[in-house]
């Protein structure tokens, strides 16, 4: 059995495929893991190839159940709210903030690929098949991993529908397309609000604010380094924000890391905490709208830094 195998990404895209040779699912807010087992035990690898079983107990326990004797999963961990829905600032809260080293007891599996079975090779198979097997294995699992289902539906009218439901997005994948690493398109994500990833390079203080923090500065990389993007100064809870500004005041910088800014009453830091951010699309000078804070990203998660064209 392999050691790792670099995941299958999904290429961004802004509309669901209506082909029926596209498969569609719910797109997980979460943590992209793939969990190993066979006799030697269960193993829970992130998706920048870090061993991370003991920071998923309750994953790594029911890995363990599994009725195979050799098995790779692909799935994303999330943890869920009260409506069901997967919360990417709940995950990091149970994970301990971004650096933390607490156990996620809470965090569940949502398996949507099979890339390996008792000593077979899943991967160049096509999509259906290794579907068929994953429900297979597990079948009757309602605990703490569970099948991502697949929906059958128009792709338009399935994002229309989860966008309705708050949820992040849809993922729509190749039925006939054998598991390829990388960000190749045989998986398409289409999300009902953007979301990416961008560099915290300063903070504004704010005795007022939650965590003290008014707004969070961001940046992307740019063709001459990075390019400032704007600022977000919702989304945060009194924990989250309390705990940023200890990280942050840890990193302090005396100028700002972005070429051409210059404002009073910030607090620069090095750019070495990746935030991920929601946002409604870009103003007429390229800088965020509506955006809101959903937490920081690991390193451990190999996440890609916005790259502002």
């Amino acid at each position: 059995m392999p050691a790792r195998i670099e995941p299958c990404l999904a290429l961004l895209q802004s509309k669901a495929p209506s082909s029926p040779d596209w498969a569609f699912e719910v797109k997980w807010d979460g943590y992209r893991l793939a969990v190993h087992g066979d006799a030697s035990g269960v193993r829970i690898i992130t998706r920048g190839g870090h061993d991370w079983t003991h920071r998923f107990p309750s994953i790594a326990a029911e890995a363990a159940e599994l009725d195979a004797a050799s098995f790779i999963l692909d799935g994303e961990a999330v943890v869920l709210d009260e409506a069901g829905r997967s919360d990417f600032g709940l995950l990091q809260q149970a994970l301990g903030g971004r650096g933390g080293k607490a156990k996620a007891e809470r965090a569940m599996l949502f398996a949507f690929d099979l890339l390996y079975l008792n000593g077979h090779d899943l991967t160049r198979m096509a999509l259906d098949e290794r579907r068929g097997m994953l429900e297979g294995l597990l079948a009757g699992e309602v605990g703490m991993i569970r099948l991502s289902e697949e929906v059958e539906a128009d792709g338009a009218a399935f994002l229309a529908e989860a966008c309705r439901l708050g949820l992040e997005g849809i993922i729509a994948k190749r039925r006939d397309a054998p598991y390829r690493s990388g960000r190749g398109g045989d998986w398409l994500k289409i999300k009902c609000v953007q979301s990416d990833t961008f560099l915290i390079i300063g903070y504004e203080p704010s005795s007022a604010a939650l965590g003290r923090i008014g707004r969070l500065l961001l940046a992307g990389n740019g063709n001459y380094g990075l390019t400032y993007v704007g600022s977000v100064g919702t989304g945060f809870s009194h924990t989250s924000a309390t705990a940023l500004r200890k990280q942050l005041d840890r990193i302090t910088s005396a100028s700002p890391p972005a070429r051409g800014l210059s404002r009073k009453g910030v607090v620069w830091v090095k750019p070495k905490l990746a935030a991920e951010i929601a946002y409604r699309g870009w103003t007429h000078d390229e800088k965020l709208r509506h955006a809101s804070f959903k937490g920081l990203r690991e390193g451990a998660d190999k996440v890609t830094i916005f790259r502002v064209s």
